[in-house]
Parts: structure tokens; sequence; C-alpha cells
């Protein structure tokens, strides 16, 4: 329920302010006195001052007009929001209260708006709640502010009791809403709240406004119901280019990248002048490209970036350099970085989290520090990028020297991520004992990010007592999550416990819980194919299998020996094995065998990590085929090459 705040630094806007009375006289007898200035001129002189930026004289000169008006506390206002002066904010408003403005409800909106840019969001509250002519913009400045601030949960109950009132919704309404729905502080999933607005949306027949039903796409995207957006999507009856490029970031950022280029190509298909792409449509695209390393389509959307000019925006080239490192072309994301005019702490932790996941921490730890030396304040951000780095190279003494830099040197609290890097950090690097110190010493709530991190860890070093521990917490955390009941069965089964798999897989079946498919992206002559670990439509599955059969007999002669023991499955060595040659890396890098041309580099992105057959059973393939395979799973890049990949087995 909407409550009544108390007054705070305007408390004395409820009383007379005497200097304002005083000032008052001064300004009337000056007026007097002063026959040849009129109100007028000082109204105008004030305003003029306003709009050039001086808004120091601007006040000093309001002291001299008696009758201020509504256009000249308009520009004040402004005035104020733009020069951030609190200060300055505060002492309007009180001149405008003493002026008779209190209660006018165009110079709230104004007001609320300047407090929001000012992140005063409790002097916002008390304008609203001095104002009783509440129409309807009143309430939307409001819902804007508060949205903004990330108060999602008390704009809803402020939206409810609105409609209590009588008061009706206009397009504004439903955008700020729908925009509160994902800013809840409580951190409560607001969907079902979102529905309900969306079906007053439709009751009041604003389902024809492109703006709201955009603003509904991105509502949906954003809590991952990728089907619902995409029905609002297909039905809406107009769409401009901020529509299609929601749709596309929706795809990009749910795990359906090759939607998102479908998609895309289907926009370019339109050809239409008020659908060119613009630098968020790209970066979208941008995304879905190093997603499922499809480097020959990114290639041409860099050609369309230069073309257009897009290359003078920083996160466009962030973006391009993100893309190309994302697709193992970690050079040419580097000439783009360096090619940069300009370069902000996003393009910077684009580049450091790029050699991350290539396996380059000290290169990765470098360029943190030249940022730093650059005058670039870190993010959070930066820091997992830089601490993600050192844990794929197992530069723990590093990654524990930039943690404690970042309250010391930086003024950064860790946050849950940055305590599940260091979990990582020190899991992967077997010191696990110090990983499970640093949840117990954690000063926040160990969220899942970090459980998950001993979880892998373990899974790594196959430590049973621990993964129980960190098993236990995750069920409780993320029930629904089958990825943690299938990495607890691995332990078990790596450490030969398979009464303890057997009972893993029972919670997973009474729970109707399904493991993730393997899923696997290859592009061959600027086509992106995907294949999953139960492909049946491929026209060339057979043919696949065969090739694969064949190589693997050959290989075990070479010294390759399946690692079988990763089939959680009772069945003989015979159907375990088929059951590891139909992995969707496995079937990527025979259908880029086949369909490559000799010699090329075949390149491969998957949905999860690689497994430990996989990665040997490549390395084996890089040699026997005399091909450099680069696959990134869900963590990092693994370069193959004559036999050997470039994580040196640490992954």
């Amino acid at each position: 329920m909407w409550t009544v705040h108390t007054p705070s630094r305007l408390q004395p806007l409820l009383f007379t302010n005497p200097t304002r009375s005083s000032s008052h006289s001064h300004r009337t007898t000056a007026a007097v006195t002063s026959p040849a200035v009129g109100a007028n001129t000082h109204n105008s002189l004030i305003q003029s001052l306003c709009k050039k930026g001086q808004l120091k004289q601007a006040l000093q000169l309001l002291s001299k007009e008696p009758n201020p008006t509504q256009r000249t506390y308009e520009l004040l206002i402004l005035s104020c929001a733009d020069k951030k002066s609190v200060p300055d904010a505060l002492n309007v408003h009180r001149e405008l209260i003493d002026d008779g403005f209190g209660e006018d409800p165009f110079l709230a909106t104004k007001l609320i708006n300047m407090y929001s840019q000012l992140d005063c969001i409790d002097d916002a509250r008390q304008v609203f709640d001095k104002i009783c002519d509440r129409t309807i913009y009143v309430w939307n400045a409001l819902f804007q502010a508060l949205s903004l601030a990330g108060h999602g949960d008390e704009v809803l109950g402020l939206y409810r009791r609105m409609i209590q009132v009588g008061i009706a919704s206009d397009r504004f309404t439903y955008t700020y809403v729908l925009k509160a729905c994902v800013v809840s502080e409580s951190q409560v999933s607001l969907l079902q709240n979102g529905k309900e607005i969306h079906a007053h949306i439709l009751r009041h027949g604003y389902d024809n406004v492109v703006h709201i039903m955009t603003t509904l796409v991105d509502m949906y995207a954003r809590f991952g119901c990728v089907d619902y957006a995409s029905r609002v999507f297909r039905e809406m009856p107009d769409k401009n280019v901020v529509s299609w490029s929601a749709m596309i970031a929706c795809y990009a950022r749910n795990g359906r990248p090759y939607d998102a280029l479908e998609l895309f190509r289907e926009m370019m298909m339109l050809e239409t002048s008020d659908l060119l792409p613009n630098s968020v449509t790209i970066v979208s695209v941008l995304q879905a490209c190093g997603a499922i390393a499809a480097l020959e389509q990114g290639k041409l959307i860099h050609g369309y970036i230069l073309r257009k000019g897009l290359d003078t925006i920083v996160p466009v080239t962030s973006a391009l350099v993100t893309m190309y490192a994302r697709c193992g072309n970690l050079d040419t994301g580097q000439c783009v970085f360096d090619q940069m005019s300009k370069r902000d702490v996003v393009a910077w932790n684009s580049m450091i989290s790029s050699y991350g996941i290539h396996g380059r921490g000290a290169k990765a730890v470098e360029l943190f520090e030249e940022m730093v030396r650059r005058g670039v304040s870190p993010t959070p951000i930066s820091f997992v990028s830089v601490l993600g780095a050192c844990s794929h190279a197992g530069l723990v003494e590093e990654g524990k020297a930039l943690f404690e830099s970042m309250v010391k040197k930086h003024g950064i609290y860790p946050s849950v991520e940055h305590y599940a890097c260091m979990v990582d950090l020190l899991g992967r690097a077997n010191r696990l004992d110090e990983a499970a110190r640093i949840i117990e010493d954690m000063r926040i709530e160990p969220g899942p990010e970090v459980w998950g991190s001993l979880l892998g860890s373990c899974r790594i070093h196959c430590n049973v007592e621990l993964a129980e521990r960190a098993s236990r917490r995750l069920f409780e955390l993320e029930p629904r999550n089958a990825g943690n009941y299938v990495l607890l069965a691995d332990i078990y089964a790596e450490a030969g416990m398979w009464e303890e798999v057997k009972r893993v897989k029972k919670l997973l079946d009474c729970r109707e819980l399904e493991k993730v498919s393997g899923c696997s992206w290859i592009e061959v002559r600027r086509r992106v194919y995907s294949l999953t670990s139960v492909e049946e439509f491929n026209p060339q599955i057979e043919q696949i299998h065969a090739l694969l059969l064949q190589l693997s007999a050959e290989m075990k002669d070479y010294g390759y020996v399946p690692d079988a023991k990763i089939v959680l499955y009772d069945l003989d060595r015979e159907e375990k094995e088929r059951i590891l040659l139909g992995h969707s890396e496995k079937l990527a890098v025979g259908f880029g065998l086949i369909n490559s041309g000799k010699g090329e580099t075949i390149r491969i992105a998957k949905n999860l990590r690689l497994c430990e057959d996989c990665h040997s059973f490549t390395k084996f393939i890089s040699k026997f085929t005399n091909r450099e395979i680069l696959v990134r799973d869900i963590n990092r890049f693994h370069h193959f090459r004559d036999g050997v990949c470039s994580c040196g087995d640490y992954w």
C-alpha cells in the first residue's frame, strides 16, 4: 500500500519562510523605486540566464523579481537538474512554494523529475505527497522516478492506489509500470504483476501503441519468457526499429542466438528506411554472433558498422571486440580495441574478459593494471573479468591480491559474483579448504553462484565430502536446477559410488527434472549449423557417425582411450563408447571435417562445459587430421593444435 512519507529536508516548507518574506518586501520596494525595470524584464532575464547555463546569476536575479512566472520556475528547475546542484534545487523549491506555486501540478512534475535526476528520491516523494490535484502526469512523474531508482515494488503499490482512486492510465503510465516490474528492490519476481498489466493494456485498447508493446517485449525478455515476448512481437500491428531491436536482444540474451540472427536477417530483408539497424540492434547481433562463434557473419556485421559510421560508438566497438574474441579471433579483437579513439571502462572490460576466456590470464592482469594507470576506475564487472581470467590461468596469488585490492584501493565491496570467482580460483587450483573458508567468512549470504563454483571444483578434483555439502545448499537454493544433480552424480561416478549415482538419478526422476541437452554450433561457408547430442534431423548424420567411428578406432591405436566412466548408465563398455561418440561437440567436429576445406580451421561453440572425453578426443583429432580446432564451451576457449590444447588440461 502507498504510505505518506514524513518530510525531511523540505519540512520547513510547511511554514512561512521569514527570509523569503523579507525578500518579497525588498523585491516589491525595488520594483517601486525602479519603475524602469519591470517584472517581465526580470523574468525574461532569469529565463535567458537559465538557458545559457548561468544558474547562479539567475538565482541572484530571482531575489529582485516580485512575480516569478511558472515558466521562470520551470527553467530554474531544469537548470538545477542540469547543474546537478542539490542545494540550489532545494532553494528554488522553497522559493517556488513561497511564491504560491506549491500546488502547481505542472511544476510538481518538473520537481519530481529534477529530484529523480539528483538521486533525491525522498524529496521526489514529498513533492507528490504535497500535491492535492494529482492529474495523471504527476503520478507518471513519480512512477518514472521510482522506477529509475529501482523501487519497482513501490511503483506497483502506488499504481494500484491510483486505480483505486479512479485515475485512468495513459500510454506513459503503462510504460513506466512495466519497467517497474523488472526493477524490484526485494528481488522478488514481479512477472505475475507484468502479466496483469498486460491484461490491462489489452482491455483498454493500448495494444496498438508501439512503445508500450515494445516495453512489454522487453519485460518478458528480462524474465526469460522468450515465447511470451515473441508472441507479443509477432502480434504487434506496427513495429519500429526499437521493437525489432528489443526482440533480437531478447533472443540474444536468453540462449537463442540462432533465432536472433534469423530475426535480424528478416529485418534486413524488409529494406525500409525506418527499419535500418541502429547501434542497439548491432550490439545484440554481435552478441549473437559471438555466442555461436559465427565469425564470418560477424565480419559482415563489422563491414556494415564501418559503412554506416557506427565504429565511433563505444558500445558497438566494445561488442565487436567481444565478438571477435568469442569467435576465437583474439588478435582481430585486439586490433579493434587498439584503434578505438575513446575507450570507456566497458571497452577495457571487454578486452580483459577476452584474454581471460582464452586462458591468457597474465595478459588480462596486465591490461587491468594499464587501465588503472590510465585513470579509468574499475567497476565491479572489471574485477569479475580479471578474477575470472586468473582462475582460468591458475594465477592464484595474483587473484588473491586483486581481490584484496577491491576494498583497500578501489572502495568496491565484493558481491556474490566476486566471491564465486575466488571460490572457483582456489577450487580449480585444488585449494578446496581455502575455498570453503572463503565461503564461511563471507560478509554476505552465499548464493547459488558461490556454491555452484565449489561444486564444480569438487567435480574436477573428486572431493565427495565438500561436494555433498555444496549440493545440499544448492538443492535448497535451486531445487529445479538439474545441472547440480548431474554434477553430483558425476562426482559419485568418478569415486565409483554407483549406488549414490542411482540415488541422485532417482531424485532427478522424482522431481521431473531434465538435464540440459548438449548443443554445439559450427559455421561453415557463412551458414551456422546447430547439432545436439540427440541429433536426428541432420541429413549427414549417418556419414558423421561413420566418420567418428572410423577415427575413434584408428586413434585407439595411437593411445586414445574413451572415458566411459562419465556415462552414468549401467551399460556395457561398447554401448557407453557409442553414447560418447554422440556428444554434440564431436558431431560438430565431424560435420566440420566433412564440410570444410582441407586445412581450414574448425570453430565450434558449445552450451555446456567440455567433457573430459571430448577434450581428449579433440586433441587426438587435431593431430590425426592436421587441423586447428577451436572449441568454446560455457567457461572458456580451447585451441587444439597438433594434439595439444591451449588450456594445458587446466579447465
